[in-house]
């Protein structure tokens, strides 16, 4: 394979998108030698397809505000490859939304579902349109017809979208209500839904439990476990929140929270009643955590900060792609931090992941850290599929038992010579193999 050819002809081909390009460049990297071992799959041109979504579908969204006011957004829906099941991701409103986001979005995907081993593709879409601010009869008009062009392409057995960023139960009640009514079917085509039409239990927190579980891993390969160590945690929304409540369950002491304002440093812990009190301000939908430290006068605000400062044994970055730099990164190996989990999608830089892979810290990419949220979307259209529900604990162990194979994967493609594990080249490897075999099975299509 010829990387650099491979890379220049793409950004060429999509000039300014740097976080898909971003994404691109990480995953050929890793897998780089596989891919030289195994002349078949340049043969079969199976780089040049992976790394161009199947199709891309971008709308227009007009919809009127309380006071008659017209407004104009842009809509998306990256469908990338199916080769192991319908494409499969989330749907992010959010001002920041782009092609380039979505693609970068829609690629690691591809790798993240193929490594829960459930049957799904990867996609992604979304809107520029902002949640914030907007009373629920304007967000429910702009999903309305944010399905009104979505529906054509969806399906249980096509494309399953889910939540992301500013997407919420909220929204995807009123998605499935429209989808409903045009379909004339009551399907499992969107996931995360209310548990009264169709939810799983513990989707919400899914996200935060898996990144937990898969960091206990990497911690176990130590020696080491939750219990006695100081965490931090970036974001405030439903991932932050279920990596806060499984970090307690387990012993550990969640000391941070963030925000687009700035950070929450709480030396007493962040549990109990602190917990739901991050729920009221993620539905409050001001996108700022200045009012914690209000609310709790232990805590201190550091406006306009990240909390990679802070002194302590674990981070886990749940907030947004790129938040966490090659700074960042120094100052937790300065700090003594022994490990690093992704819980959103790319939250650190290239440069960051190279300075905590250069000091050996246990470093776990989003890929694989954060599968936990796709992989109970998926158990949630197993649970559609077959008219029924599981408890809570059946869910759970399902959960936990998936994140444990997903560590399993990374370790056996991803252990070096040094028997340092790089669970960037494990997952990376892991979910590549099976999604190129499957290209591979299906001939070219």
């Amino acid at each position: 394979m010829d990387l650099n050819k491979i890379l220049n002809d793409l950004e060429a081909k999509h000039p300014g998108e740097n976080e898909y390009l971003q994404a691109v460049r990480e995953v050929l990297e890793s897998i780089e030698d596989v891919v030289n071992e195994n002349p078949h799959f340049s043969t079969a041109g199976i780089i040049e397809r992976l790394v161009e979504p199947d199709r891309v579908l971008t709308f227009k969204i007009p919809w009127m505000d309380d006071e008659g006011n017209v407004h104009v957004n842009l809509g998306y829906r990256v469908q990338f490859n199916n080769a192991i099941g319908p494409y499969k991701g989330g749907l992010r409103f959010h001002p920041s939304v782009n092609l380039s986001i979505l693609k970068f979005l829609g690629f690691e995907q591809i790798f993240k579902n193929a490594l829960t081993t459930l049957p799904m593709g990867g996609g992604k879409g979304g809107s520029d349109f902002n949640p914030k601010g907007k009373s629920d009869a304007e967000i429910m008009r702009f999903c309305q017809g944010f399905m009104l062009e979505l529906v054509h392409i969806i399906g249980p057995d096509t494309d399953v979208p889910a939540g992301d960023i500013g997407v919420g139960g909220k929204e995807i009640g009123y998605l499935y209500g429209m989808y409903k009514k045009l379909a004339r079917e009551h399907t499992g085509v969107l996931t995360g839904k209310g548990l009264n039409w169709g939810g799983s239990l513990i989707r919400p927190e899914a996200t935060g439990f898996g990144a937990v579980y898969f960091a206990q891993e990497m911690l176990a390969t130590k020696g080491e476990s939750f219990k006695g160590k100081t965490v931090a945690v970036s974001g405030f929304g439903n991932v932050a929140w279920g990596a806060a409540s499984k970090v307690t369950e387990l012993g550990g002491k969640v000391v941070t929270i963030s925000g687009p304002d700035g950070y929450i440093h709480d030396p007493e812990g962040i549990s109990g009643d602190k917990i739901d009190y991050l729920l009221e301000l993620r539905a409050s939908n001001m996108d700022v955590v200045e009012p914690y430290a209000e609310e709790f006068p232990e805590a201190t605000f550091f406006a306009g900060k990240r909390p990679w400062e802070v002194k302590v044994d674990v981070a886990l970055p749940c907030a947004t792609q790129n938040e966490l730099d090659e700074n960042d990164a120094r100052n937790l190996v300065e700090n003594g931090c022994i490990c690093v989990a992704e819980g959103a999608n790319m939250p650190s830089t290239p440069e960051a992941v190279h300075t905590l892979q250069n000091n050996k810290i246990l470093f776990g990419p989003g890929k694989a850290v954060n599968a936990g949220g796709v992989a109970t979307s998926g158990l949630e259209m197993t649970q559609n599929a077959m008219k029924l529900a599981w408890t809570t604990e059946e869910v759970d162990a399902k959960l936990h038992h998936i994140m444990k194979s997903i560590h399993e994967a990374c370790v056996k493609n991803g252990t070096q010579a040094d028997g340092y594990i790089d669970y960037v080249k494990g997952a990376n490897v892991a979910g590549f193999l099976k999604v190129a075999n499957a290209m591979l099975d299906q001939g070219l299509i």
